[in-house]
């Protein structure tokens, strides 16, 4: 999952995709590449496994980290909220989630299953070919293919990714006339999982603005289903590092810690770990994998609109040596133009707003200019303005 970074600059460029990645032809899931150089300094502890191996093409050399702030292993943490959408009233349950701790698990969520398979084989395809072919695709500006820079800020990860507008005619312009029926049947692909967690995130907001008791159902939801909504869609690969041998618990980072800016981000990967939350001690806690399941983040605009009540959750991606992570995430954002401030509804008797008001724009262009783990809200608090 991802904070800022290229997804949040507004964009309408169209991305571009080798042909044979768009082929139905099959494509190896193991590919010899050159060795790989890491800097031992780019570690973070945590808790060995023995898991089988899987093995995708890995993302261009990585040639410099920067230190984690966290080195302490990740606890094993099997109590993630877990909330059933078929159960009758998960209000009360979904808005505790997002209290205590700004994320939560869901299942029974309406996804189709084939819908989930058929992106997740046509991802694998992509993240198989070599990287002269997905190059092609790249660079991300911001919407395309990248590898292990993570925006322009100097923050780098065992990471590459493809990412999309969900503005449908932003994100494919040109593209079916460049790939032709292949191009075609990509974005029919990603577009309808798209529309299907895109509903369940708005079911689910507004299953909390019910929980939260505020009059309108869709305070939230509004903002994703405006047409103008700044929503971004991201296809992550995390690939194994064998070069790399675990030692003294230590592993190498995917992904560095950071909060989603948006309204709420809905993540579903396969069944390889690597996702990490921290908790409100500080402490980093291993989240379970479960490729069946989606997990959901309070982003930095929904706590900013319950004034602090959801708490956007820090949460960071660590790979193993043996096992690629495929991961795809939505994150659901309002229009540009959209006021971010607190529910006046959400603010009780003598309580003031703990944040000035801003527009996504505003806070889209000062998140852009910040690293990874910066407290990006930390400049929007009223405290801090005053």
């Amino acid at each position: 999952m991802s904070p800022f970074m290229p997804h949040l600059i507004s964009h309408s460029s169209p991305i571009t995709f080798s042909p044979h990645f768009l082929s139905h032809q099959p494509h190896p899931l193991s590919l010899s590449l050159s060795r790989t150089t890491i800097n031992p300094i780019f570690l973070i502890n945590t808790p060995k496994k023995k898991q089988k191996m899987v093995v995708l093409s890995k993302p261009a050399i990585i040639q410099h980290y920067s230190k984690p702030k966290h080195t302490a292993a990740a606890l094993s943490f099997p109590g993630v909220p877990l909330i059933d959408l078929s159960k009758p009233d998960p209000q009360t349950q979904l808005v505790k989630a997002c209290e205590e701790f700004g994320f939560f698990k869901v299942i029974n969520h309406g996804v189709p299953i084939h819908s989930i398979r058929e992106l997740e084989a046509q991802a694998v395809k992509f993240f198989s070919l070599p990287i002269s072919d997905k190059s092609k695709a790249g660079p991300p500006d911001p919407f395309g293919y990248g590898d292990k820079k993570i925006g322009l800020n100097g923050d780098v990860g065992w990471v590459e990714y493809l990412l999309f507008t969900t503005n449908n005619q932003s994100s494919y312009h040109k593209f079916s006339s460049i790939f032709g029926e292949a191009a075609e049947n990509f974005r029919c692909v990603v577009n309808e999982y798209v529309a299907a967690v895109k509903k369940m995130a708005c079911e689910i907001l507004e299953m909390l603005a019910e929980g939260l008791k505020i009059q309108e159902r869709d305070a939230f939801s509004k903002l994703l289903m405006d047409e103008q909504s700044d929503s971004v869609f991201r296809l992550n690969h995390y690939p194994p590092c064998p070069e790399f041998k675990e030692s003294n618990g230590r592993n190498l980072i995917g992904f560095g810690e950071h909060t989603d800016p948006q309204i709420i981000s809905v993540l579903r990967s396969n069944n390889t770990s690597g996702l990490q939350i921290s908790l409100k001690d500080g402490n980093w806690i291993s989240v379970p994998a479960d490729q069946d399941s989606f997990f959901v983040n309070v982003g930095d605009s929904l706590q900013v609109m319950t004034n602090g009540r959801f708490k956007s959750v820090k949460h960071r991606v660590v790979t193993n040596t043996s096992k690629s992570r495929l991961s795809m995430i939505y994150f659901g954002g309002p229009p540009l133009s959209e006021k971010i401030a607190p529910l006046p509804s959400l603010i009780k008797g003598e309580e003031d707003s703990l944040y000035k008001e801003f527009t996504w724009f505003e806070y889209k262009k000062s998140a852009y200019k910040s690293r990874l783990a910066d407290n990006r809200l930390g400049l929007f608090e009223k405290i801090a303005a005053s």
